[in-house]
């Protein structure tokens, strides 16, 4: 948006140790040669960065057909063999194929394309579906044999390609771009291109094998190298064209038609987007540039896009501090129609449409896609068997970069509300997950590196997270290379933590690092405060006598005091007790104060004083509650005010309900009664009596200012607001 342990890439190889403890190099003759080759690819590889040259490049031309939504590409790719093995072929991915039918299209985008299919019924299941054909492989014009089958392009090459050697050859082929949502689409007036080109697959040199695992159908499956690219698009002379690098226009030989080109060294990928309607916005800052690219005519979007384009700021010089320095001139952001999820990508990033109102603070999303371009952009990984490399990472910085905001629901303590423990290792792969990857490699995973932060102090993790950035930063890390890393900079002990928190199944944060009880209520009252003041603010003519704003209330910090009745039976006082607990669960959870009066000697003490200031709760039966009786003139009175004939509902035989009305002698605060008639509920209505309490004080579909029950429970009539 998992587990094999591979060392692909040179910089890790450097670090690797031996299960000893011991440098590879120096464990035997034949690691030690093979040691010096990859110092030599190494130092090869540094000079062709220093260059602005990656082992890959490539040089792109297509023409976007807007009529027939077709991409016609040609490109030209120079390899360099960074492996120690010597190969008879290439491999490139073609992910546009995973349109070829819908069972190989990613379930992420289903829910929205059966809805986009409900509302253009004249679209047929065909349209949308697409996928890439190769029309020819050449190498100096002579034509390859190649192999095109399960997204993966297989190119024979005439001569092997020995180690330390690049080869330059040639690829045109043609997409058909689906209709609706996909990585690559087309929907009303934007084209989504992801995976728009044969890209090449990573080699893998501990295996001898190339990458050639098809998309994902679950999650995502991207791993790539960083490549230099240098890109020719044809496009529509209307259309806005959203890409990584440096992109410049000019006039294509067709009427009504450009030609948009960027260049992009050092790009883990390449994607682009496009449409006709896209304005943008953009501000340059110490030598970046953040272009903001959105649809519509609302005014006030213009202001919250430049709140976005600030923030983006805010966002990057903080992980440029704590990782790395972003190393780009540019960073992008797009809206398209894409609903409910952003996306990364190099150097920009896919986000659903945000409404003007919302504040790019509340938008953990945007925080998070933008945590990308360190955890998947510059240090890649094969996100579908490590994905905790990029999500965990980039879910954990999200939350750190808020916990130093200040902000109280975002920051530390939302990874501390640790859920329950789970029978999967965090390290496991998109397949082994299925639909818990969200749990397993957001959740879980931030966990186990909050751990890791507080095990070590702010400090040391930053300094580690410096050297991980350092030593992967344009290459692809793996898990075993992130634990090698931990060794090396906070010590073994912390490897084998950390080892232990990823390999084994059931993680949960150790003990000191989670809330106590007392926190969890302090979290849950900051969580849920702001939630019932949204409730009795926002909802146009909401009465003030309603049972929620005594919640809303007691959240501000008034004084509550729960009077029970005195002198009844033991069932009635069982039952008293009852739905006492009911109410002081709700308020121990979100950490509020309240008191209890159980005797009515009690109750006359703080009658006229402490009482006479607070909000109440009356339970039981109206005859054997001392503060009902004191004060049930007023309360009368009162009841008439929500329309409630309160004598009538006191005297209903066997009937139960709750009613709210203000406080008889003081109407700054709230009175809410839940009773019952006669001497205690019977067994059929008591369930319902007490499941009616939670629902009554928590935010649910209704707004209740009075209920009534019949004698088996039964809802009989009700004045709430819907």
């Amino acid at each position: 948006m998992v587990l094999a342990l591979t060392t692909s890439s040179f910089i890790h190889t450097t670090y690797a140790t031996s299960s000893k403890g011991e440098s590879l190099a120096a464990s035997s003759e034949t690691t030690q040669k093979a040691f010096q080759m990859q110092q030599a690819f190494r130092m090869h590889s540094q000079q062709a960065m220093s260059q602005d040259q990656s082992p890959i490049q490539y040089q792109i031309t297509a023409r976007l057909d807007e009529k027939d939504m077709t991409i016609q590409g040609s490109q030209t790719v120079t390899y360099l063999n960074t492996s120690k093995d010597t190969l008879q072929e290439l491999v490139m991915h073609t992910y546009a194929d995973s349109n070829r039918s819908k069972a190989t299209q990613t379930i992420m985008y289903t829910d929205q394309n059966e809805q986009i299919a409900k509302e253009h019924p004249e679209k047929k299941a065909s349209d949308f579906l697409g996928g890439m054909d190769i029309v020819e492989v050449t190498q100096q014009g002579e034509k390859l044999l190649f192999d095109k089958k399960d997204q993966a392009l297989h190119v024979q090459l005439k001569a092997p390609l020995q180690p330390g050697q690049s080869i330059t050859f040639q690829v045109d082929y043609r997409i058909d771009i689906p209709y609706g949502m996909q990585r690559i689409s087309y929907y009303k007036d934007q084209v989504n291109g992801a995976h728009w080109f044969p890209v090449m697959s990573v080699y893998d040199e501990t295996t001898h094998q190339w990458n050639k695992t098809p998309y994902s159908t679950s999650f995502e499956s991207d791993y790539y190298t960083s490549s230099d690219f240098d890109v020719e698009f044809n496009v529509p002379e209307s259309y806005q064209v959203v890409m990584p690098g440096d992109i410049t226009s000019k006039n294509s030989a067709e009427q009504g038609r450009k030609v948009v080109t960027a260049r992009a060294a050092n790009t883990r990928e390449f994607a682009f987007f496009a449409g006709a309607n896209l304005k943008v916005e953009r501000e340059t800052r110490n030598g970046l540039t953040v272009e903001y690219f959105y649809s519509g005519d609302d005014p006030a979007k213009k202001a919250a896009v430049d709140k976005y384009i600030d923030y983006a700021f805010k966002v990057i010089a903080f992980y440029s501090e704590k990782y790395g320095k972003y190393p780009y001139p540019e960073f992008r952001v797009i809206e398209t129609y894409v609903d409910g999820f952003g996306v990364e990508y190099s150097r920009l990033i896919q986000m659903p449409q945000r409404p003007a109102g919302l504040s790019p603070e509340e938008d953990t999303t945007f925080i998070h896609e933008i945590a990308h371009q360190w955890f998947h952009a510059l240090i890649g990984n094969n996100s579908e068997t490590e994905s905790f490399l990029d999500e965990g990472f980039a879910e954990f910085s999200t939350v750190y970069f808020l916990e130093k905001q200040g902000n109280k629901l975002g920051g530390f303590r939302s990874i501390q509300l640790d859920p329950s423990p789970i029978d999967l290792p965090i390290a496991s792969t998109n397949e082994q997950v299925g639909d818990m990857a969200n749990y397993v490699f957001y959740q879980k995973g931030r966990q186990a590196i909050y751990q890791l932060y507080r095990s070590v102090g702010e400090q040391k993790f930053d300094a580690f997270m410096k050297e991980y950035f350092n030593r992967f930063v344009y290459q692809n890390a793996t898990i075993d290379g992130l634990l090698g890393t931990i060794e090396d900079v906070l010590g073994k002990e912390q490897r084998q933590d950390m080892e232990k928190a990823l390999m084994e199944p059931g993680f949960e944060l150790k003990q000191e690092y989670q809330m106590s009880e007392k926190e969890l209520a302090a979290y849950m009252h900051d969580a849920y405060q702001p939630q019932y003041e949204a409730v009795v603010n926002n909802i146009p003519n909401l009465p003030y006598e309603v049972m929620i704003r005594l919640m809303e209330k007691s959240f501000r910090g008034e004084p509550l005091t729960i009077v029970l009745g005195d002198q009844v039976s033991k069932e009635a006082a069982k039952q008293q007790e009852q739905a006492t607990s009911k109410l002081t669960q709700i308020f121990d959870v979100f950490g509020m104060k309240y008191d209890v009066v159980r005797d009515r000697k009690q109750l006359k003490q703080k009658l006229k004083r402490e009482i006479g200031s607070s909000n109440l709760i009356l339970v039981g039966d109206a005859k054997s509650n001392g503060m009902v009786q004191a004060l049930k003139n007023n309360i009368n009175v009162r009841a008439k005010g929500i329309g409630l004939d309160w004598k009538e509902a006191m005297n209903a035989s066997g009937h139960s309900g709750a009613y709210v009305i203000k406080h008889p002698y003081n109407q700054n605060r709230l009175m809410i009664h839940y009773y019952w008639n006669g001497d205690h509920l019977s067994t059929k209505a008591s369930a319902s009596f007490m499941e009616k309490i939670l629902e009554s004080l928590t935010l649910s579909n209704d707004i209740y200012q009075s209920y009534e029950l019949d004698g088996n429970g039964k809802l009989k009539d009700s004045k709430k607001v819907e």
